[in-house]
């Protein structure tokens, strides 16, 4: 009885290695945006940037590919074989589509005379969104197996290897909602501290 009361509480490993990646990559973006802050402060030679308003669309765009990765852990539940493939398949889609946007974003801030090291606020904008990027990018190829994974994994229906599955997609379901998050608040963030 004590074995399997302890048992249900345990956290499954796939989990807690998601949720100390998330603690990680949270101190490195604090670590950023404090830096950010200091520096704005600190130097006489800050200029203010205006973001793109692509960066406003790719905002947008992220938000709706998280809503996509609910639906499509939400369907998995409830064993809905052909939601799962459109929904994962969308937030694949749609996690490309905010990759496009954030390139075509640093590119008409080169366009705007914002370099790499020729502007500290641009340094900063540079760095800080593209290690999102690589972090978005990460999860974008992940979300590609899952999205060609939902057209074969389905026949197999062992109990068993289903369930096991299933926290595959909820540990995505988390790493993909936590990247979104972080975008947000990094848009927020950038347009508030210009």
């Amino acid at each position: 009885m004590a074995l399997s009361i302890h048992r249900r509480f345990i956290v499954h490993p796939y989990k807690f290695n998601m949720w100390i990646a998330i603690v990680s990559m949270v101190m490195i973006f604090a670590a950023f945006t404090s830096a950010y802050v200091v520096k704005k402060g600190d130097t006489s030679s800050w200029e203010d940037i205006t973001l793109p308003s692509i960066f406003t669309t790719s905002t947008i765009v992220i938000v709706i590919s998280s809503v996509f990765m609910h639906a499509a852990y939400v369907s998995f539940k409830r064993n809905k074989v052909q939601l799962y493939r459109g929904f994962i398949t969308m937030a694949f889609l749609t996690g490309v589509a905010f990759l496009t946007m954030q390139i075509q974003g640093w590119n008409t801030l080169m366009l705007q005379g914002v370099e790499l090291k020729g502007n500290v606020a641009g340094s900063f904008i540079y760095v800080i969104s593209g290690s999102h990027f690589l972090h978005v990018a990460g999860g974008v190829i992940a979300l590609l197996v899952f999205a060609i994974k939902s057209f074969t994994f389905f026949k197999v229906h062992d109990t068993a290897t289903m369930q096991r599955y299933q926290i595959n997609v909820e540990v995505m379901t988390t790493y993909w909602h936590f990247v979104d998050f972080l975008w947000v608040y990094l848009y927020f963030f950038f347009y508030l501290n210009r």
